[in-house]
């Protein structure tokens, strides 16, 4: 039925978004991801782009970045974004590009990290929750109006359910492996 799949559209695209969320979060690593969403106010303010494009985001090992700006006048509005950002990252400008020192996490940075790690999974899984709970109600009510039987109704939250199992599964293996990402020194 289409309100099956719809809910696994809608899943998947929580579960996704979960995913993009948890790439800012800082491990012990340098990786691209980490600044590449940064947003950046460029070209006298008139403009909002995503660092990832305005410039190259590259590593450079396993502890630095460098950024290479396309048009080398955002260079001072990048610098800006990534000083004002909550990463708590120290850009250094060399020549036409940035480099920036991943400094290693401490072990109350990375509990730090962890707990918004579990408050962002958290929130995806109420999401889930409710979209199953919206999708059990419109079941719950074709069926108050006769619209279906009660084998047919049965069977349908049983495959919704299912579904929010799998998606709460594939939630909890997400956060597990951020959260070892993050405790890797």
């Amino acid at each position: 039925m289409d309100i099956i799949f719809t809910f696994g559209q809608q899943a998947s695209k929580t579960v996704n978004s979960l995913k993009e969320d948890l790439k800012s979060i800082r491990t012990g690593r340098a990786s691209p991801s980490l600044v590449e969403n940064l947003s950046v106010e460029t070209y006298n303010g008139q403009t909002k782009l995503r660092l990832l494009e305005l410039s190259t985001i590259m590593t450079d090992g396993p502890s630095s970045l460098s950024i290479i700006p396309f048009d080398s006048s955002t260079l001072q509005d990048i610098e800006k974004a990534i000083l004002k950002s909550p990463l708590g990252l120290t850009p250094a400008v060399q020549g036409s590009k940035i480099i920036i020192r991943i400094p290693s996490l401490d072990s109350e940075q990375r509990e730090k990290y962890i707990k918004i790690v579990g408050e962002k999974v958290e929130e995806k899984k109420v999401t889930i929750r409710n979209q199953r709970d919206n999708v059990r109600k419109i079941i719950k009510t074709s069926f108050e109006k006769k619209e279906m039987g009660e084998d047919e109704k049965y069977r349908l939250e049983k495959e919704i359910d299912s579904q929010a199992t799998k998606q709460m599964d594939e939630i909890n293996n997400i956060k597990e492996s951020k959260e070892n990402e993050i405790r890797e020194v």
